[in-house]
C-alpha cells in the first residue's frame, strides 16, 4: 500500500469550548492544521466570542475569559460559517480529519452549524464524514487497560497519549486549540508507525500489553487498511467502549461510588446527533 494512512496529508482539528457538553457548548477557539504528506504545514485559527457566559471550569482549562473573548473574539455566526466551509473543503479534498476525542469537536461543530447556520455539518460538507481518525479511539483500542497517571491525569487524555508515544508535553502551551490539534496529528503518526512495524519489532511496552493474541497485539488491527476501513472500525470500537463503560457504571460491585443504575453512554461516532437530527 503506497499511501499508509498515517503518512498522508492530515487535517488536525481542535476546539476549545464554553462547557464540557458538546451539544450545548459554544465554540470559543478553533484550529484546523494541514500537516504531513510531504507538504508544508498550513494552519488556520479562530478566536470566537460565544455570546454567552462560560462555565468556570472551561475557563480554567483554556484560559480564555469572557472579557477577553468579548474584546478579541470574532462574531460567532461568521466564525462558524468560515470554519464549517474550511472543514468542508478538507472533506471534499479527501483529506482525513484527525483529532484527540474528535467526536467532541465534530459534535460541537455540528451543533454550532445547526444553531448558527441552520444546517448540519454533513449538510454543509454535502457528504457524510467517512475519513476521520480519532487518536483517543485508536489508542484505547490498541493499548487498552491503561491506568490513570494520577488523580488529575486520566489514562487516555491528550497528555497521557502523547507521553505514552514518546512525545514531549508542554503544559503551558497545552489546552490551546492549535497545540492540541498539532499534537493529535503527531500522536496519530506515532500510533500508525508502531502499527506498521512487524509485531516482534514493536516497542517493548507494546510487547508487554495484556491484550496480545499469540505473537500479535491489537496494533495489528490498525495496519495496512485504508482510511475508510479504519473509520468503519473506529465506529465499532467507540460503540463497544461506550457499552462497556455503561455496563461498568450500572454494576455497583465494580463502579462503587460512581454507580449509576440508569447510566446511558452514547457510543455514536464520529459525531453525536444534534437535537432533532436523525
Amino acid at each position: 500500500m503506497s499511501d499508509l494512512w498515517f503518512t498522508q496529508r492530515l487535517a488536525a482539528l481542535d476546539f476549545e469550548a464554553s462547557d464540557k457538553d458538546p451539544l450545548t457548548a459554544r465554540a470559543v477557539q478553533c484550529a484546523l492544521i494541514l500537516v504531513g504528506g510531504g507538504l508544508n504545514t498550513d494552519m488556520s485559527a479562530w478566536t470566537i466570542n460565544p455570546g454567552i457566559a462560560q462555565e468556570p471550569g472551561a475557563i480554567a482549562v483554556h484560559g480564555l475569559t469572557d472579557e477577553y473573548l468579548a474584546e478579541h473574539g470574532q462574531d460567532p455566526e461568521q466564525a462558524i460559517s468560515t470554519i464549517a466551509k474550511s472543514v468542508a473543503e478538507v472533506v471534499a479534498a479527501g483529506i482525513p480529519l484527525v483529532g484527540h476525542n474528535i467526536c467532541f469537536d465534530l459534535t460541537l461543530l455540528n451543533a454550532e452549524c445547526h444553531r448558527r447556520l441552520g444546517d448540519s455539518l454533513e449538510g454543509i460538507c454535502r457528504q457524510p464524514l467517512t475519513r476521520v481518525l480519532d487518536t483517543m479511539v485508536l489508542d484505547k483500542h490498541a493499548a487498552p487497560y491503561r491506568r490513570r497517571v494520577s488523580e488529575k491525569q486520566g489514562p487516555y487524555q491528550m497528555r497521557t497519549s502523547a507521553e505514552t508515544y514518546g512525545l514531549a508535553w508542554d503544559e503551558e502551551s497545552a489546552h490551546g486549540a492549535a497545540y492540541d490539534a498539532l499534537m493529535s496529528a503527531k500522536v496519530a503518526y506515532k500510533i500508525g508507525a508502531i502499527a506498521h512495524k512487524a509485531p516482534q519489532d514493536r516497542p517493548e511496552w507494546v510487547q508487554r500489553l495484556r491484550n496480545r493474541r499469540g505473537p500479535y497485539d491489537r496494533f495489528s488491527d490498525l495496519a495496512f487498511v485504508d482510511v475508510e476501513e479504519l473509520h468503519r472500525r473506529q465506529i465499532g470500537w467507540a460503540a463497544s467502549d461506550a457499552a462497556s463503560y455503561q455496563a461498568w457504571l450500572r454494576n455497583p460491585a465494580k463502579s462503587g461510588d460512581k454507580h449509576d443504575a440508569n447510566a446511558v453512554i452514547d457510543g455514536s461516532w464520529p459525531l453525536r446527533p444534534a437535537g432533532g437530527e436523525s
